[in-house]
């Protein structure tokens, strides 16, 4: 038996320092408890309820691309066989659908050109603030609590995430000004503003139309871009639906991030980014931002998938190029959801315990405040006694707070594993009260 001491091929130091940042470890973190704990009650997961797909969707909406391409676009069959199956255009080969879908869906009219189709949204994040990025004075605003996902992708391009305060119409504009002045001062640029105006998450609140009406005003006024993510819009409840900040820009201040993941299938790892700001170069020339975020898409994944984007152009192409009737199903259960957690923790939790929470009307999750720290040991505790699984909030922070907050997602879960899962989750909390 070998009793020598190991030695490390590499130290951390001399790998990126992003990789021991904390946003980059709370996904794998959070996946590995809920591996670990298969039978425990899936509050945690952001996924999509799996019964509104199926394997026989994809071939079925495959072959309604293959068609579209031969009998609409007079491709041949050896034209079309190329499409879907070698290497395919960096900016991808759906944008004219997905064009068509924000026009019909969203109100949202651009140039197919200025739509680049991504391997999730999660590369639109990273190639938008790689692009941004060009120097150290270069630093991204958002609201926080914010997606964990923004603060991985920028840490990865070293740029740094300045937090803006949180507020019922879904942000704090004054803060947002505090911060963007005070950021200047200290000789930093900030270049935009990320937000999810849409049950946002991990928050679930949502912006109403006068901060969307001014927050835009505010952007053409200091210069600053706004980066809306709006993965949840469709599902709104019974809420009347707002207008993207998409569709009301005027002036092309928008960098909008979209996907298929939520509302289509999340299998595909499909997503975009509608870039349509006009770029000039040192000769004079003029480019949209989507052909600039191209050439960095060029050279870290090449393009996105033909056959993931063609499931996606057959989905479009079935469903009229609009995808409101066929979630309708979908923005009920999730609503229907939220009320039955907000409910059902109103009847099980007393008054004067020191636990609240918000109800948001839409989207996929709702927060609980609780008087003892919600954090990454009371999950493997509540995962492993109790049987139900929670995501800490502190990791939406990218440093201090939520340290008292947990986040319920209502996305998978059926009416009895609700009831059965507040039944643990109050059972854990009141423990916890107890000292227990």
């Amino acid at each position: 038996m070998n009793t020598e001491p190991r030695v490390s091929d590499l130290s951390t130091d001399s790998l990126h320092s992003a990789l021991e940042d904390p946003s980059l470890t709370s996904m794998n973190f959070l996946n590995e408890v809920a591996n670990r704990y298969p039978d425990a009650v899936p509050f945690a997961a952001g996924r999509p309820f799996e019964t509104f797909f199926a394997v026989e969707d994809v071939h079925r909406h495959l072959q309604r691309f293959s068609e579209y391409l031969e009998y609409d676009c007079g491709l041949t069959p050896e034209q079309v066989r190329r499409v879907i199956c070698q290497y395919g255009r960096t900016k991808g080969i759906v944008h004219q659908l997905v064009a068509r879908n924000l026009a019909i869906d969203e109100g949202i009219e651009v140039d197919p050109e200025s739509i680049l189709v991504t391997v999730g949204c999660q590369e639109a994040m990273f190639l938008v603030l790689r692009a941004l990025r060009a120097d150290d004075r270069d630093v991204v605003l958002a609201v926080r609590p914010t997606y964990v996902g923004l603060e991985g992708a920028a840490q990865l391009v070293n740029m740094q995430v300045l937090p803006v305060a949180d507020a019922p119409g879904g942000i704090d504009l004054n803060d947002l000004t505090i911060q963007m002045h005070e950021a200047r001062k200290a000789g930093l640029r900030p270049r935009a503003l990320y937000v999810i105006p849409d049950f946002a998450n991990p928050s679930g609140n949502s912006m109403d139309l006068t901060t969307r009406r001014r927050l835009l005003e505010i952007a053409t006024q200091e210069d600053l871009l706004l980066l809306e993510d709006n993965p949840y819009g469709l599902f709104h409840g019974d809420r009347e639906r707002l207008p993207t900040l998409k569709a009301l820009d005027q002036s092309r201040r928008v960098v909008y991030l979209g996907s298929f993941a939520k509302t289509v299938m999340p299998g595909t790892r499909v997503g975009y980014v509608v870039a349509d700001q006009r770029v000039a170069d040192r000769t004079g020339s003029v480019e949209l931002l989507a052909d600039q975020l191209s050439k960095i898409k060029s050279m870290l994944t090449v393009n996105t998938s033909p056959i993931a984007q063609a499931v996606i152009g057959g989905k479009l192409l079935e469903d009229g190029n609009s995808l409101i009737r066929s979630n309708a199903a979908a923005k009920a259960l999730y609503a229907a959801n939220l009320k039955q957690i907000a409910d059902g923790l109103a009847q099980r939790v007393p008054p004067g315990r020191g636990v609240a929470w918000n109800s948001p009307t839409g989207g996929f999750f709702l927060v609980v405040t609780v008087p003892f720290p919600a954090d990454d040991a009371a999950l493997e505790m509540s995962a492993q006694r109790y049987g139900v699984l929670w995501t800490p909030m502190h990791h939406f922070y990218g440093g201090k707070g939520g340290e008292y907050q947990l986040r319920l997602s209502a996305s998978a879960v059926t009416p009895e594993e609700i009831e059965s899962g507040l039944d643990r989750l109050v059972a854990f909390v009141s423990d916890q009260i107890a000292g227990n």
